[in-house]
């Protein structure tokens, strides 16, 4: 996956940044409520209509999805919670960030964005839920055509490019898609029907 070689390589940039936030003495769970704070901010200006910016500060505010675990794993203060609470924010930042595109096409009366948001919003829901249930019942899962990481990217590219609907129609296809590869990894891996 894309995701993976980003993470391998950003770990030369946040494990500095880490040990130098980490002397402050600031809890990774404060960083990651604060990303999601941030990205509350970033759905108000969509929801505005400036989507360039939003695109710019969805990448400037992207920092705080990876230093989090960085810097928990630094001060030797990674928790179960923390995983379960920088996971869980993830989603609904995700989640608001949809949002205000969908207040955003409210006001600009495009009706057929709004099924794309939607039919994008349940994909990615449902990659998320996949995975939970998939590790839930024992099987660890973290393939996909569509991880947050491109999901995230991919709207980054459109709000900057002026490429929305494109960008839309492709999220709402692959992350839907993405769901039912987990559900057929999940079949093989376990055995399907068959499986104990």
């Amino acid at each position: 996956m894309f995701s993976e070689v980003v993470r391998k390589y950003s770990r030369r940039f946040l494990e500095p940044l880490a040990r130098f936030i980490s002397a402050t003495g600031v809890s990774p769970n404060v960083i990651t409520v604060t990303g999601f704070l941030l990205m509350v901010i970033v759905a108000f200006v969509l929801a505005w209509g400036h989507l360039f910016w939003g695109g710019v500060l969805i990448t400037a505010f992207a920092l705080f999805d990876g230093i989090d675990g960085a810097l928990a794993r630094t001060m030797g203060r990674t928790s179960r919670f923390g995983a379960f609470l920088d996971s869980t924010l993830d989603r609904l930042s995700e989640a608001v960030i949809f949002l205000g595109l969908f207040i955003y096409f409210i006001g600009q009366n495009q009706q057929f964005e709004l099924i794309l948001i939607y039919a994008t919003v349940v994909g990615s829901l449902m990659v998320s839920y996949a995975r939970a249930r998939a590790e839930g019942i024992g099987v660890p899962l973290k393939d996909g055509l569509f991880t947050r990481f491109e999901r995230i990217f991919l709207l980054v590219v459109g709000l900057l490019f002026n490429q929305l609907t494109v960008v839309l129609w492709i999220l709402a296809i692959f992350s839907n898609l993405t769901a039912v590869q987990r559900m057929y990894l999940v079949w093989c891996i376990t055995g399907g029907e068959e499986g104990g």
